[in-house]
């Protein structure tokens, strides 16, 4: 969302045990593989081509992407010549890996994010302007985390069955969180189509007639497919096209 600038911490360090007893590593040392290639900031929401296995910040590689660049900025493979976004993926172990090893990162990205939405006017999303991450939140007499995601930010869905061998919900618009995957999508539809959540597997959800990776988030869509529409996010489902 807003600019970033280079956050490597030079005298940073982390700490590892081995069977000799614990050790220093300092995170210089570890920049070159949890900093992106274009920024040269730390991972911000890390994002993989699948085809090169290379990790960039997702807006960066979005942007690169939609200047009509559709190869790797960093081994210039090809990602795809027609859908490159499609094969991009959120690396969620990548991003935890990196927020363990900068912990103050999270909090500063939050802070350039309030500061760019209140210098251009827009809206904080609530997940920021709460200012605590989930797990800080909502907290039950066990310990455990109940919060289920109703403090990040939402996306208004609407799933429409494009054939007739599928029926229509009831119920078709829905509040999401904007983390949820198409995969979680997939096994609601099944559970309230009768099929069995065991059998979401056989169905593909569409988007702009895209079909959508299980990996992909609904902000991913959002940025990658529904930019400049308005909401809700229009999505359809059909039974999966196995190919023999």
């Amino acid at each position: 969302m807003s600019q970033r600038t280079t956050r490597k911490h030079k005298d940073s360090s982390t700490h590892s045990s081995d069977n000799i007893g614990e050790r220093k590593i300092l995170l210089r040392n570890l920049n070159e593989h949890i900093t992106c290639y274009l920024c040269g900031g730390y991972l911000v929401d890390a994002t993989t081509i699948t085809e090169c296995l290379h990790t960039f910040c997702k807006s960066c590689i979005v942007s690169h992407i939609e200047d009509d660049q559709n190869e790797c900025p960093k081994c210039n493979e090809e990602i795809h010549h027609s859908y490159p976004l499609q094969y991009l993926s959120f690396d969620r172990t990548m991003q935890d890996i990196v927020e363990k090893l900068v912990p103050n990162l999270k909090q500063s990205e939050r802070n350039r994010q309030i500061e760019f939405c209140c210098k251009r006017n827009i809206p904080i999303p609530c997940e920021i302007s709460v200012g605590k991450s989930a797990q800080d939140i909502d907290l039950m007499d066990n310990g455990k985390v109940q919060n289920y995601h109703r403090f990040d930010e939402q996306v208004s869905v609407f799933l429409h069955s494009s054939t007739c061998s599928l029926k229509h919900l009831k119920r078709p618009f829905l509040q999401c969180s904007v983390h949820a995957t198409i995969k979680i999508l997939k096994k609601f539809l099944a559970k309230n189509l009768g099929l069995g959540i065991h059998k979401h597997s056989q169905l593909d959800i569409l988007c702009n007639d895209e079909i959508l990776g299980k990996d992909h988030t609904l902000m991913f869509i959002l940025v990658t497919r529904w930019r400049s529409k308005k909401p809700p996010l229009h999505l359809d489902y059909r039974p999966s096209i196995i190919l023999v």
